[in-house]
């Protein structure tokens, strides 16, 4: 029987980053696609700040770009300043960052929608969700209007009932001047989910010739920049510098004065904000003894006459920003463009979610981004690809994308997702993942090639390019096994400060030492395997780097790849879906209650829910494995 029309294998709602990910991939996999937005215009806007990446959301767009997503493309060419953070600490901990071109940005990611052949951009809004037999079947929009799908995404961001606060002025939006969504979420509730609010903010937008930027310290990127993707052949942005100024004691006397008319303080912001990037009020009350505080300028686009700034997020009425931040050195005659605002949100927390990002009860029915609970770019990207992934795959009837813990940051998130309470705005950081020497922004094409390749999210050329950094690399390491008799390796020694050694050693021995680089060993490992030019120059130095890091920490690595493979049992063993815990004997009431609410996958997953102790896991794995 013929569907009904309009009828397409996979709806998105939501043109943010999440929908974008997930309806480019759709796409690319070759099944029909539709995003409805109430602005087609906005599609990949950045609402907030000008910068992709940082700690740990490098990494995320690394791995983003392996799977086939196109943040740390488009970054790439809307780059304004690259910087690798955490240089001063280990190999695990590097992240890329990067501020961007906004406009750039967003200019780039229509362009890209506009050229997808199976994708069609609706303007529209959806108030409805319809389901069949257990299962999505579409949706109802504003005007009336059935769409009819085997698969939705919902990707909305902080438009679900989005209400704005500035002072004690509240407007509903879902961005400062666009209007909020209505009924996803009175759909969703009626179909048995559960939703709750969460909030978070944004610093005031000022005029940037309003600046005296000679009263501010400068930031300036790395002269030599790593790119986010894989794919981009050589940089070219025009290395922008950030300014730098800070608060002071007569900024926090004014702020403190208006404390009382800022909506988080006075209870009329329900939802729970961000511990990680707190707005002034929160810095200025936590941190009472402190007489300043960081504020980071940041262009919002080449040649913008409005900056960014980075360290100032607040919803005290707009007087009060003026008044306080014109008491700051290089802000004393500001304009302010656009204050800052906080905003809360409808959102549903995604223990109602499988790891695939499709909800456990109506099947084809997937949730992305901010909706989720997280908070930034990368994050919700990152789940838009998953999503968008896992939907084209329920529609061909093939077996779901599958990340880990083990072999990704996207994995690490999605697990936290699923099994962990969210009572703030989720951002991933490195210490989230436990085995994050294993999981480097350098390794990203080697620990994930392989979901690439078996759902054929990259082409045969991506592949071929992917695999021979993965080659280079390897070739390297070997060659560090080459032996050097004392004197080689003695004329290195000398030149770094390093103790000199009498007899023949293996070259990954000797940089094992802190002060010695592979480079210094430029003629007898690297000259023989740089000689393929056919790969690009970042990824080729980034391929020494990746070989550096393999000797240097064989040990370590070892010891974080012995622990996965004690836990790799544990972790597979499967849960049924419709396992009974409440007759489990020996269970605790917690458990029983926590089991059945977020109904785990695996045993690995159950361990790593909140108030299930190990006592617990026990008793349940005599049980199933009885």
């Amino acid at each position: 029987m013929k569907p009904p029309s309009p009828f397409f294998d996979v709806i998105v709602v939501g043109g943010g980053h999440a929908g974008v990910e997930a309806s480019l991939i759709c796409a690319k996999l070759g099944i029909s696609v539709s995003l409805v937005t109430i602005s087609p215009g906005a599609i990949g806007r950045m609402s907030c700040n000008p910068s992709i990446g940082g700690l740990a959301k490098g990494q995320l767009v690394r791995e983003i770009d392996v799977l086939g997503g196109i943040m740390g493309r488009v970054s790439d060419l809307s780059a304004l300043q690259y910087k690798m953070l955490n240089r001063s600490k280990g190999r695990a901990v590097w992240s890329p960052r990067a501020q961007v071109d906004k406009r750039v940005y967003e200019k780039e990611v229509l362009h890209r929608v506009s050229l997808s052949g199976g994708l069609s951009v609706l303007r529209g809004e959806v108030v409805e969700i319809n389901t069949s037999r257990g299962g999505v079947s579409g949706v109802v929009l504003l005007s009336g209007e059935t769409l009819f799908c085997r698969a939705l995404i919902i990707t909305c961001g902080t438009f679900l009932n989005g209400l704005i606060h500035v002072g004690e002025q509240k407007t509903k939006a879902g961005r400062m001047g666009e209007r909020h969504s209505r009924g996803i979420t009175e759909s969703l509730l009626s179909l048995g989910f559960c939703s709750s609010r969460l909030k978070t903010g944004t610093p005031p937008r000022i005029k940037t010739s309003s600046i005296d930027f000679s009263k501010c310290s400068v930031s300036v990127g790395d002269k030599d920049p790593s790119p986010f993707s894989h794919f981009t052949s050589a940089i070219t942005s025009p290395d922008l510098p950030c300014y730098i100024t800070k608060t002071n004691t007569v900024s926090h006397k004014i702020i403190n004065k208006s404390m009382h008319l800022s909506p988080m303080f006075t209870g009329d912001v329900l939802g729970r904000g961000p511990r990680y990037c707190p707005s002034i009020e929160d810095k200025i009350c936590r941190f009472p003894k402190r007489d300043e505080h960081y504020l980071y300028l940041e262009p919002e686009w080449h040649n913008s006459n409005q900056i960014y700034l980075n360290g100032f997020s607040t919803s005290l009425p707009l007087s009060t920003q003026i008044t306080a931040l014109r008491a700051v050195p290089a802000l004393e005659n500001l304009e302010i463009l656009r204050p800052g605002y906080a905003i809360e949100y409808d959102f549903f927390p995604p223990s109602q979610l499988k790891t695939t990002l499709e909800t456990k009860t109506i099947s084809g029915l997937f949730l992305a981004g901010q909706i989720n609970g997280t908070s930034g770019y990368e994050e919700a990207a990152g789940q838009g690809l998953v999503a968008g992934i896992n939907a084209a795959m329920f529609v061909l009837n093939k077996k779901p994308l599958l990340l880990s813990r083990e072999d990704s940051y996207l994995g690490v998130m999605l697990d936290d997702l699923t099994t962990k309470d969210t009572l703030e705005p989720y951002r991933m950081f490195t210490s989230r993942a436990e085995y994050r020497l294993l999981l480097r922004y350098s390794n990203a094409e080697n620990r994930l090639i392989k979901h690439s390749e078996k759902h054929s999210l990259l082409t045969k050329k991506e592949l071929s390019l992917l695999q021979k950094k993965t080659n280079l690399t390897r070739a390297i390491v070997s060659a560090t096994h080459t032996s050097l008799g004392p004197r080689a390796l003695n004329r290195v020694l000398q030149k770094t400060g390093e103790p000199l050694v009498k007899q023949k050693k293996p070259i990954k021995d000797i940089l094992k030492r802190p002060r010695v680089s592979i480079k210094d060993f430029k003629e007898s490992v690297l000259d023989e395997h740089l000689k393929d030019t056919t790969l690009f120059s970042p990824l080729a130095e980034e391929a020494v780097l990746e070989a550096e890091t393999i000797v240097k920490y064989a040990g370590y690595i070892k010891r974080q790849k012995d622990q996965i493979k004690k836990l790799s049992s544990i972790n597979k063993k499967k849960i049924p879906d419709n396992f009974n815990y409440k007759g489990v004997v020996g269970l605790s009431l917690e458990a029983k209650e926590k089991l059945s609410s977020i109904k785990p996958e695996t045993l690995g997953q159950a361990m790593r829910i909140s108030g299930v102790n190990p006592s617990d896991v026990a008793v349940l794995s005599v049980f199933l494995y009885r």
